[in-house]
């Protein structure tokens, strides 16, 4: 698989689409954001890390299934409402949180085993939130099919994410620990909503990929 045309794909989808993709998921991570950061005052620092994780089990699963339902939309030619979208979106709430939980801990399991199982389960379990979006499996049915699915395409996945992601992920790391936000709390809030968003590309990668397979026969 050539990594070249769904990079560029996906990044002409993402600027062209930019406005109503911001619309449509940016109040959502902004909200995110404001909750991490009166959280984080009202927290000791040992419990930051697990409060973004129920940050994110709060308000990623709604963007997220309303920015796949979007893209969803989009390739068949249809210009959805982004109150429809986000409606779709709280109805699958409970499912796809489960499943963002589940596949949450399986990562930071292997994780914590070492970082290289983290990684290939992170990779392996990319397809479970658009099987249970667009499929209509269930958390469990979601992962498995997810791994099923990735065989095969582990390489070609794997760099497209870390292409996306790893730079975001740099920035992150840096911004945590640079003593130039630690005063500032709209710079902070500014900076981390703006790598949530950019983050959205790797979902518009991740969608195009599963097209893709979902057209090609198994490789065994």
């Amino acid at each position: 698989m050539n990594l070249l045309p769904v990079l560029r794909d996906s990044w002409y989808f993402f600027t062209h689409n930019l406005l109503a993709i911001a619309r449509l998921c940016l109040p959502l991570i902004v909200l995110e954001g404001l909750f991490l950061q009166q959280v984080s005052s009202l927290v000791a620092a040992e419990s930051a890390g697990l409060w973004r994780l129920l940050a994110g089990l709060l308000f990623y699963p709604l963007y997220s299934a309303a920015l796949i339902l979007f893209l969803d939309a989009r390739s068949q030619g249809l210009q959805p409402r982004a109150r429809d979208l986000l409606a779709a979106g709280l109805r699958l709430w409970p499912s796809f949180a489960l499943l963002a939980g589940l596949n949450t801990l399986a990562i930071l399991l292997g994780a914590a085993l070492f970082v290289l199982p983290g990684i290939w389960l992170m990779v392996k379990l990319a397809f479970a939130e658009y099987l249970l979006v667009l499929r209509g499996l269930s958390p469990l049915k979601a992962l498995h099919e997810s791994f099923e699915m990735s065989s095969g395409y582990f390489w070609p996945m794997l760099g497209c994410i870390l292409i996306v992601m790893l730079p975001l992920w740099l920035l992150d790391g840096w911004s945590q620990t640079s003593t130039t936000f630690a005063d500032d709390a709209l710079a902070r809030l500014l900076l981390d909503c703006t790598s949530r968003f950019l983050q959205l590309l790797s979902s518009i990668v991740l969608f195009r990929l599963f097209m893709l397979r979902s057209t090609q026969p198994d490789i065994e």
